[in-house]
Formats: C-alpha cells, sequence, structure tokens
C-alpha cells in the first residue's frame, strides 16, 4: 500500500451509512489506496488533526439528529473553543444519506459540511445529499459523487508510477475467510454468544433481550385489504425502559425454505460450521456473529438474502463468475451505463438477492464462502413505533405492524422480512421468543404540564400517539387531540374502543376520516382545514406541538399546505408569513414529523 491514509468515518442509524463505507473502502482497496473504516464514535476524535484525508459518510435521523454512533463526535466537533485552524491540513469530503420527504433533508451533511469549513478543512467536493426519495436510491446521486471524488483524491494525493487501477474483472480480496472446523462444537456455546443470558446493562444490539411474544392478533377486519397485527411483548426482567415516542429494534430472520433455497445455490452444507478471520489487521468481525457458527445460522439470522442488492453486489458477482454469458450480463448491470438496466431489472421489481443468485447458477455454485459477508449485507434491525405506554401496561411492549406483501410484475409476491417473520410467529403454539431492544425515536412530547398536542397519524402513523396519549392520560394531561384517518370504519379503525372511551372521560378529542365511505375521498388534511379555529386556537395561543406520523409520500406535504392555509385563514398572515410560521414551529421542535417510504 502507498503511503496515502484514506480515512472513513461514518454516522448510521440503520447500516446504510456503514454499506456504503465498506463501498468506500473496497473501491480504495482497487486503486492501491490504504482505507480505513470506523464508526465516528469509536474513532478518537483528537486525531483528526493529523489526518490528511478523511471521507464522512452521516446519515441524519428523527428531526436532524445524528445517528447514535456519531452522537459523541458531534459533541465535540460543535465545541465553540476549537479554534479555526485545527483541520487546516485535512482534505475531506462529506456523504449524506437521508429522505426528502423530512424537513431537515440531510441536515447533519450538511452542518457537518460547513463546520469542517469553519476549522480549516479543505472541501474536495460539495456535500453529497443521497435520498432514500429517488426512483434509484441514494446511488442514484451517490455514483457520480464518487466518480469525481476519486478523480479529486488522486490529484492532490496521487498514485505511485507502477500502481494503478486495479482491473474492474479482477476480484478484490475477501474482506475475511471462513474456516472450516473439522468438528462439529457444541451447540450450548453457540447459543450462548447470541442469547446473552447474562447480560450486562440494558439490551443492545449486540445483546438484545429474547422477550416472549404475548399476542399476534390481527386488527383489521377479515375483508380488508392489508394485514395488520398488534403484537405484544413481555419484557419483565429486561431492563427495558421506554417513553412516549421511543422505538423498539427487532431482529428478524430469513425463512426456512429461502434458507435452504440459498445454501442449494451456493453448494453449501447448512451443517457446517466456521470460524470466521479478518484478512487484514485492525478489521473486527460482525461483533453480533457468534464465533464458531454455522452455515445455517450465518443465512438464517445474518445474511440478508432478502434486500434488494445495489450495484457493487453485482459488480462483486461478475468478478467472481466464470461462465461467460453470466459475467456479460452482470458486467453490463454493474456499470455506470447500465444503470436502467440495472433499475429494470433489480430495483423496480425488488428482486432479492436470493432471486438473483438463483437466476445466475452457473455464478451462484462458483462464489467462494470466503466472499459471502462481502457479498451480502448483514440483516439489519427493524425499528416500530413503540405503540404503549409502561404507566398503562407495566412489563409489557406493544406494536402496531403493517405485514407488507405487494405484487410487481415478478411472480412472487413481495414480502417485507420482518412484518412477515413476525406475522408467522404464533404464541399459541409454544413459546415464541424475540430479540429486541429499545433506543430514543424522532418525537419528543412536551415535559411542561397542560401543554395540548396535535397528533395526525392516519394508518399504522397512530401507533406512537396511542403510547403518547396513554402516557399523558396516565399523568393527568387532557389536551389530546387525535386525527385519525383510515379507509373504513369497520375494516381498520385501530383502538376505536380505546379511543371513544377515552373521549367519554374527557380526555381525548378524536377527530375521524374515513376516506372510502363517501363517494369524495376524505382525508386527514381535510379535517384539518374543517377544524382550522381549533387548530390555531391550540397552537398560536395555548402553545400547543403538533404531531404528524405516516406515510411520507403525500400526506406530510397535504398536512403542511393544510397548516399553512389555516395560518392565513385563522390567523391572517400573509403567505411568506404563514410559511415562515410553520418553520418557526418546525425549528422550535412544535411541530414534529415522523414519516417512511
Amino acid at each position: 500500500m502507498p503511503n496515502t491514509r484514506l480515512l472513513v468515518l461514518f454516522g448510521s442509524q440503520t447500516g446504510t451509512a456503514e454499506d456504503v463505507s465498506e463501498r468506500l473502502r473496497r473501491e480504495a482497496r482497487r486503486r492501491e489506496l490504504g482505507c480505513r473504516v470506523q464508526a465516528l464514535d469509536s474513532y478518537p476524535v483528537v486525531n483528526l488533526i493529523n489526518e490528511p484525508l478523511v471521507i464522512f459518510v452521516c446519515a441524519t435521523t428523527g428531526q436532524g439528529e445524528p445517528p447514535d454512533n456519531m452522537k459523541s463526535f458531534w459533541r465535540f466537533i460543535f465545541r465553540r473553543n476549537l479554534p479555526s485552524t485545527s483541520l487546516c491540513q485535512m482534505d475531506f469530503a462529506v456523504l449524506g444519506l437521508g429522505d426528502s420527504s423530512y424537513a431537515k433533508f440531510n441536515f447533519v451533511a450538511k452542518k457537518l459540511h460547513r463546520r469542517l469549513l469553519q476549522l480549516g478543512g479543505s472541501a474536495l467536493l460539495p456535500v453529497c445529499l443521497g435520498d432514500d426519495q429517488h426512483e434509484l436510491g441514494p446511488d442514484a446521486t451517490i455514483d457520480p459523487w464518487l466518480h469525481d471524488l476519486w478523480e479529486k483524491v488522486l490529484g492532490p494525493h496521487p498514485l505511485p508510477l507502477d500502481l494503478g487501477l486495479s482491473p474492474p474483472g479482477i476480484p478484490w480480496p475477501s474482506k475475511f475467510t471462513l474456516k472450516f472446523l473439522q468438528e462439529v462444537p457444541s451447540t450450548c456455546s453457540e447459543e450462548l454468544c447470541v442469547a446473552g443470558t447474562d447480560p450486562q446493562g440494558p439490551p443492545s444490539e449486540l445483546q438484545p433481550f429474547l422477550a416472549a411474544m404475548v399476542t399476534n392478533q390481527r386488527v383489521t377486519g377479515p375483508s380488508h385489504f392489508q394485514d395488520v397485527r398488534l403484537i405484544e411483548f413481555d419484557i419483565t426482567g429486561s431492563g427495558v425502559s421506554f417513553v412516549a415516542g421511543d422505538v423498539v429494534l427487532i431482529q428478524p430472520e430469513n425463512t426456512a425454505s429461502h434458507v435452504q433455497q440459498f445454501c442449494q445455490a451456493l453448494g453449501l452444507d447448512p451443517d457446517q460450521h466456521f470460524t470466521l478471520q479478518p484478512r487484514e489487521p485492525g478489521v473486527p468481525c460482525p461483533a453480533r456473529l457468534p464465533q464458531p457458527c454455522s452455515i445455517q445460522r450465518l443465512v438464517s439470522q445474518y445474511l440478508d438474502i432478502a434486500s434488494v442488492p445495489r450495484r457493487s453486489f453485482f459488480e462483486l458477482l461478475a468478478c467472481l463468475s466464470c461462465h461467460e454469458l453470466e459475467r456479460e450480463k452482470l458486467l453490463e448491470f454493474s456499470s455506470a451505463q447500465g444503470q436502467e438496466e440495472l433499475c429494470e431489472y433489480c430495483t423496480r421489481p425488488r428482486r432479492t438477492v436470493l432471486e438473483v443468485l438463483c437466476d445466475f447458477p452457473h455464478t451462484a455454485g462458483a462464489i467462494p464462502p470466503d466472499y459471502l459477508l462481502d457479498l451480502i449485507p448483514l440483516i439489519r434491525p427493524r425499528a416500530f413505533s413503540i405503540a404503549s405506554s409502561l404507566l398503562a401496561h407495566p412489563s409489557r411492549l406493544q406494536i402496531l405492524v403493517a405485514v407488507v406483501q405487494y405484487q410487481t410484475r415478478l411472480k412472487e409476491p413481495r414480502r417485507g422480512l420482518c412484518s412477515n417473520w413476525l406475522a408467522s410467529l404464533d404464541p399459541g403454539q409454544g413459546p415464541v421468543r424475540v430479540p429486541l431492544w429499545v433506543r430514543s425515536g424522532g418525537l419528543t412530547f412536551p415535559k411542561t404540564p397542560d401543554t395540548p398536542v396535535i397528533m395526525v397519524g392516519p394508518g399504522t402513523g397512530v401507533a406512537p400517539f396511542r403510547a403518547a396519549i396513554q402516557e399523558r392520560v396516565a399523568q393527568g394531561e387532557t389536551g389530546n387531540v387525535l386525527f385519525f384517518g383510515c379507509r373504513q370504519r369497520d375494516q381498520d379503525f385501530y383502538w376505536e374502543a380505546e379511543w371513544k372511551e377515552l373521549q367519554t372521560r374527557g380526555c381525548l378529542t378524536l377527530v375521524t376520516a374515513f376516506s372510502r365511505e363517501q363517494e369524495q375521498k376524505v382525508y386527514v388534511q381535510h379535517r384539518l382545514r374543517e377544524l382550522g379555529p381549533l387548530v390555531w386556537g391550540l397552537l398560536d395561543l395555548r402553545g400547543a406541538h403538533f404531531y404528524l406520523a405516516g406515510n411520507a409520500k403525500y400526506m406530510p406535504a397535504d398536512v403542511s399546505d393544510a397548516l399553512t392555509s389555516i395560518f392565513q385563514e385563522e390567523g391572517g398572515l400573509s403567505g411568506p408569513a404563514a410559511a415562515a410560521y410553520l418553520a418557526r414551529l418546525q425549528r422550535t421542535l412544535r411541530f414534529q414529523t415522523e414519516t417512511w417510504a
């Protein structure tokens, strides 16, 4: 390796930023560049003054917050006493990952870019703003940005004359080697690594709590198009604590049939055990993966074979292929010119890793096991808004889960990994335990007494508001206004009896919108406009907080438009003044959103 030191630091909440960082490591290795990848909070931030070249890969969470694994770094880098020349020797670039449906789109990346400039750093490129909402995903922005990045990196930091870009058809060395064991270790040793029978501190991703599933109940009508489940867990003795607005992380598994299909496609023995060893010093093995581990367990609980692969998957697959026709097609998909073809084959129909491997059987059968963790991402935990309060349901945790299933042009329906796995579990047939842990969510509710809250939660977006209402009612707060929308009263009106009972007690003002019960569709934004005087009075006169949760496609923009109209009609504000009023609510966290694609 040449002396050029490239450092990639990431802040990742769901793993996407870490995946992009690993892509940077691979591309750096192809260019014979030394490259280290670390989470921001695991890197000694005082050492930044000695780094010549740093790429920051940062996600934005919630209301413009940094991910959990970069919060310590975030506090340090914004210290006021840092000299303005602290980073004057450092060239840097910032790659952001966000969702344009949120008001503070890529806020962390933008703010970090500005701060690094203030501290004397030299930006190689403008900040990259990856967007989950783009049809091609974040790669639509990341691909051209990375092309420009390598040109910049190799300008001020040129390669020695005897080194150059490795040919695309040559596979880079695998990150790990799998050392297969001749003897099968005891099952007990493997189980102990995962279950965490002697927990140290609160449950976490490294040591989740195996919660007993108590109930798994469908709460939509039998004729309703969507299966939605209310699932309850017993968290007695877990040390888990949460408040309204927090989320639970659940670690799902692949189905047994998919695991079997995958092992057959790659010619793997599911009962074979192995240990994992990094090829390079300083590269840690995945912390959650037990050592030793069976192929069965690796594929079932760790490899996300149900995910939609990214372009780097096809790039490595092409390098590993020895079949001329399959290799030619894979090279087409992995090239920048083949982006539309890849989108048509893979992204739009949501074709999974497993299905791609089955489409290229000769290539799949020749994949060396060492490359499994380079090729396939680890299963990431899925986050669900907690739909209950400990004040109302002690030692219990409830979630509302829409079972994801939809049709594309592919024959087999697309199914969400975690939601379908959860739906398949039946505690009535015997004990069921699910690995979970809790973290702070994107919604924070007012701590000051008598502050009203207006909550807009159509569909399953109502889940965090049920927790908030239960918590506030238990604390004696009655200023709770809920706008709930669904299709039909008798099919998907979640917690109808509970809301009506609270309304009778004077603890809740409930406003409903049943979109399919009349010829003209009625949504929550229409109900907001109808009750404009109430909304304006609560916000402007009583200092209410406004919350919105649900699907990101149209609803957030429609609700924001409805609020702007209310500010103009009821508050007498001009168009620009109404927009400024809404922006002020967002800036002071009196307007918070939690949306998903």
